[in-house]
């Protein structure tokens, strides 16, 4: 019997923002397994803000399967040590099924109390940058004032959670809405948070920290960055991560922000960084936070989408700000 498998390409690098037409769906046959290879059926796949630009960086190949973390079951298997029925963590996406060998994979065992989608949000690649950032970056203090931009996003409400188990004094961010920053302060348990679209940044930022901040979790850039500055303290230190509000305008990027020099008479400490760089940190991690998320002290935060067929309006969603916490697709088991 034939099986085949659905998956999306890129056929278009877009001028600005991303449009549905710049991808295709394709159905493909399922190819017969070879020696140690098996075949995972995927369960929830990953898309995030960091997709943007591989669309125009290469990291996406024009008619090209699409990279993305995804978790997924073994359903056939030519490898002893990878049986059917395993749950497995992997990076070829954007399909319905992966043919993968043991390299390509790792093994995916939750312990009681723990969501499977967790591994692709507070305790996969999402929170290990919230983590990473915050100790090895940033290397917050107890006691230190944090600022997080995009605060009730995946990355962002992960730092603010996290920043809180590691003893941090007062927790603000900023988000797209004014639900989103009740998101922040309610679920997420940020001490303030404010809608970065009701006025000046700076201004916004300085009435929910009036005596400052310490470090700042950095996922917009532009006037976020500014403001952050602005309000940082002597010896500050800003973790950057992410600039979406720039991604959609990488040929035309905005101007420095204008108080860069405030960096020097500050002795500030400006860091970017890329979690595939810290990967050896992963055990250290959930080490620390599995037992938080098994308690339910640490929240789950996602949006979920059923249907592979809605992952590419998931990735425009995800890119408008549609979501709270990490943006997810679900694949019903077939």
């Amino acid at each position: 019997m034939s099986r085949t498998l659905t998956a999306v390409r890129h056929v278009r690098r877009p001028a600005g923002e991303p449009r549905a037409d710049d991808f295709t769906f394709v159905t493909e046959p399922v190819p017969d397994l070879l020696a140690r290879q098996v075949l995972v059926e995927n369960a929830y796949l990953s898309v995030d803000p960091y997709m943007r630009q591989f669309m125009d960086l290469g990291g996406w190949r024009l008619g090209a399967g699409l990279e993305g973390r995804t978790i997924g079951h073994v359903v056939e298997s030519r490898d002893p040590a990878l049986p059917a029925g395993v749950t497995v963590f992997h990076r070829h996406g954007w399909s319905t099924h992966a043919v993968l060998t043991a390299a390509d994979l790792r093994r995916i065992d939750p312990p009681d109390g723990v969501p499977l989608s967790a591994y692709l949000g507070i305790l996969g690649g999402t929170g290990l940058t919230a983590y990473v950032g915050l100790t090895r970056v940033a290397r917050l203090r107890p006691g230190d004032d944090v600022f997080v931009s995009a605060a009730a996003g995946a990355v962002g409400g992960a730092v603010g959670q996290i920043a809180r188990l590691l003893g941090a004094g007062r927790i603000v961010g900023s988000a797209g809405s004014a639900a989103k920053a009740g998101h922040a302060t309610g679920r997420l348990g940020f001490d303030a948070a404010f809608d970065y679209r009701a006025g000046p940044v700076a201004d916004l930022l300085a009435d929910a920290a009036p005596d400052g901040i310490d470090v700042y979790f950095d996922n917009v850039g532009g006037d976020h960055l500014a403001a952050a500055i602005g309000a940082l303290r002597d010896h500050g230190r800003v973790a950057w991560c992410g600039a979406v509000a720039q991604y959609n305008t990488r040929n035309s990027p905005p101007a420095a922000p204008y108080n860069l020099f405030d960096v020097v008479g500050k002795s500030l400490r400006i860091e970017g960084f890329l979690v595939r760089n810290h990967m050896d940190a992963r055990e250290e991690f959930e080490r620390f936070l599995v037992p938080h998320v098994g308690s339910g002290r640490v929240a789950v935060d996602e949006t979920v989408l059923d249907g592979f067929e809605n992952i590419v309006d998931a990735f425009l969603g995800v890119l408008r700000g549609d979501n709270t916490g990490k943006m997810l697709v679900r694949v019903p088991i077939r």
